[in-house]
């Protein structure tokens, strides 16, 4: 499957890389824009070259931003397969700019009907080890990326869905050449990393794992990606591929209870977005089981907040802006789950006045960790006790008649589960539900398992419109449970401290959760970093997963573009 290819093959990838980079000089005229702009009027930015290069030829092909985000996902499965891929799920924000309207895809996994609220509890009634949960065959819940993405392109795509695997296939088929990121989570030791799937799929006939300019083909995937082409979302929830995902999860160590019954079974869905007024715009984002109205709770709150429009040089800011998390994650973690199987206070936590109590909370400086607060409407919730680990990824498209996607997509842990099926990696979401279904004295945790239940998701695309509808904006991030901290602040970097698109991403990464700080602290001025300690805002080097923010941006008429540095994302732009 396999072979090993000489250095040069990394300099072939950075040329690729730096290619992407540069605006695509195709053919043709498009239509012009509707909003008469000048510059770019066709977007790309995402977590690979090879997928944004993929994305970009859909788009000058005549396709829509949704045929383009199809696209770009089935290439990220193969060169990304640790982040997103055909195994998982994800939300997807659309904008459609004729109707000015943005709508949410949920592609969100479900728990098989025979999953149980103690399915991550060992024989003693404590919680598995997570190390050993990530890898089981409980792990994976009914993949939905696939079946959201067949529903958002019935709705709003222009181009045969058959048409739009066409560059993933042959990649697939001919091979390309591992990037350094995907070289060193191969090599990182994780606990994916020692399971038969991902050790035949990554280690070389010397019996060495792959390293950065390697060659990987995989065949299994392209026969995937064809059988998906030519028959629609049931090649994957009906038959064979159906079939060997269930049986998949169903064997040893921990196996669950899949079957391809629950698979049939999957319907994604669809709404209207939950949108809010923030500054002189409206911020969109997707409803639970998304934590995106979290991420409008602290935008809210931060409105009342002077201190933070110090800008980014200010102590000031950085101690309000981490104090908002904490407070953020305190409601977050206590109140969100799937409003299907509970009750999730969404007005209660954007209510105005329940909004300015939180608020008046915000000092700057650090204090005991923040408690959750009783929004109107709230049940009585027990504490959560998730871990969020890091295998997510996100994507921005903007197309020719200006309609927008922003989507963020996951297998989970990286490499989901290390379990393999039709070339793809499965998902290991159920272990985003809370281990503890209940505390001690039984109030019940809104994000505990159930049968057909989708576990709280930290994934939060957002789209960003003016008051009368019209797109200024999509973005959004990986990043665990820190994906909230990292949208928010590049929103803020944006919209209140005036950044251009990349230096808001650029800006250092700062989470505040519960008792501790964390984020890139050796970004921070040495002075702003000393004087948050002396207020007891100590921010220590992170050990979660590093942001992979996206953005594209309307100013003064013109798309503007942002990848993050800390990943190998790119943007590509055309004309």
């Amino acid at each position: 499957m396999t072979r090993r290819q000489p250095a040069t093959a990394l300099a072939a990838f950075v040329v690729l890389a730096l290619a992407a980079c540069a605006p695509f000089t195709f053919r043709g005229v498009p239509p012009a824009d509707p909003e008469k702009a000048e510059g770019p009027i066709e977007m790309v930015a995402a977590a690979n070259p090879h997928a944004v290069q993929a994305g970009m030829a859909v788009l000058h092909r005549g396709g829509s931003a949704v045929d383009a985000a199809v696209a770009i996902q089935a290439t990220l499965g193969l060169v990304e397969p640790q982040s997103s891929g055909l195994g998982g799920g994800s939300f997807m924000l659309y904008y459609d700019a004729a109707t000015r309207r943005v709508t949410a895809y949920d592609g969100r996994e479900r728990a098989p009907a025979g999953a149980t609220a103690d399915m991550f509890e060992g024989p003693d009634g404590k919680p598995l080890p997570f190390a050993a949960a990530v890898v089981s065959g409980r792990a994976t819940g009914v993949p939905g990326a696939a079946a959201m993405l067949a529903m958002a392109q019935r709705d709003h795509g222009r181009l045969p869905w058959n048409s739009l695997f066409g560059d993933a296939i042959n990649l697939a088929r001919d091979g390309f050449t591992m990037s350094p990121r995907l070289s060193r989570l191969v090599n990182s030791g994780a606990p994916e990393s020692r399971q038969p799937d991902f050790l035949a799929y990554f280690t070389e006939e010397d019996g060495t794992l792959m390293e950065t300019g390697d060659r990987i083909v995989n065949p299994a995937y392209a026969a995937t990606l064809s059988r998906l082409a030519a028959e629609g979302p049931s090649a994957l929830y009906e038959g064979q591929i159906a079939e060997a995902i269930a049986a998949r999860t169903r064997q040893e160590p921990l196996a669950g209870a899949m079957t391809a019954a629950d698979l049939k079974a999957y319907r994604p869905q669809k709404h209207d977005a939950l949108c809010r007024p923030w500054l002189a715009m409206i911020v969109c984002t997707a409803p639970p089981p998304s934590s995106g109205v979290s991420v409008l709770q602290a935008l809210a709150m931060l409105e009342q907040t002077t201190a933070i429009r110090g800008g980014p040089d200010s102590a000031d800011a950085w101690a309000a802006f981490a104090e908002t998390e904490r407070l953020m994650y305190a409601d977050r973690d206590r109140y969100i789950g799937d409003p299907e199987f509970v009750t999730v206070p969404v007005e209660g936590l954007l209510d105005p006045s329940y909004v300015r109590r939180r608020a008046a909370l915000v000092q700057t400086r650090g204090g005991p960790a923040p408690t959750p607060g009783s929004p109107p409407g709230a049940p009585r919730r027990g504490p959560d006790s998730t871990l969020e680990p890091h295998g997510t990824s996100h994507l921005v498209v903007v197309d020719r008649w200006g309609n927008a996607v922003s989507m963020t997509t996951t297998v989970e842990s990286l490499f989901g589960t290390g379990r393999m099926v039709g070339g793809f990696f499965l998902n290991n979401q159920l272990t985003d539900f809370s281990f503890l279904p209940t505390e001690p004295d039984g109030a019940p945790a809104a994000n505990a398992a159930a049968p057909g239940k989708r576990p709280r998701s930290s994934m939060s695309p957002l789209i960003v419109t003016d008051r009368s509808g019209r797109f200024v904006a999509a973005l959004g991030s990986p990043g665990g449970s820190a994906i909230l901290g990292y949208n928010l602040k590049t929103l803020l970097g944006l919209f209140v401290w005036n950044l251009a698109p990349q230096q808001a991403v650029d800006l250092p990464n700062v989470i505040g959760r519960g008792s501790n700080y964390s984020g890139e602290a050796q970004k921070l001025h040495p002075a702003i970093l000393a004087e948050l300690k002396s207020r007891g805002i100590e921010v220590r080097p992170g050990a979660g997963e590093e942001s992979g923010l996206h953005v594209i941006i309307r100013r003064n008429g013109r798309l503007e573009g942002a990848a993050d540095p800390r990943r190998e994302g790119v943007v590509a732009a055309w004309p």
